[in-house]
């Protein structure tokens, strides 16, 4: 099973995402739940970083079944700010339709500060 933590700030903005473990819907390479979490995930991450006023540190993409993510917001202007609760948003919506359609394979779980 994947298991995705999702830590939002209270306002909503995203501060970190990290997703731990294997689908197991089918073998190594075949597996569309593990692709479509790779997926979500990693396109998340390269739009935060080709936005202006936000760095991500503390990046773990380089094994399977890790992978991992802090967001931190150097810009502190509203469009930064926005930016950061709708791509929360975005994947959080994301990974539910994908929990709803595998609950044996995905199970996301969500923090606020």
């Amino acid at each position: 099973m994947i298991e995705v933590l999702l830590e939002c700030k209270s306002s909503g903005a995203i501060c970190s995402l990290s997703a731990k473990g294997h689908a197991g819907f089918a073998k190594k390479g075949k597996d569309i739940v593990c692709a479509a979490v790779s997926s979500l995930l990693r396109t998340t991450a390269k739009v935060l970083e080709e936005t202006g006023g936000i760095q991500l540190s503390e990046t773990n993409f380089s094994e399977r079944g890790n992978l991992a993510f802090c967001v931190h917001q150097t810009d502190s202007s509203d469009l930064v700010t926005e930016r950061l609760k709708c791509t929360a948003s975005f994947v959080r919506n994301g990974l539910i339709l994908l929990q709803n359609e595998y609950p044996e394979h995905l199970i996301l779980r969500e923090l606020k500060n």
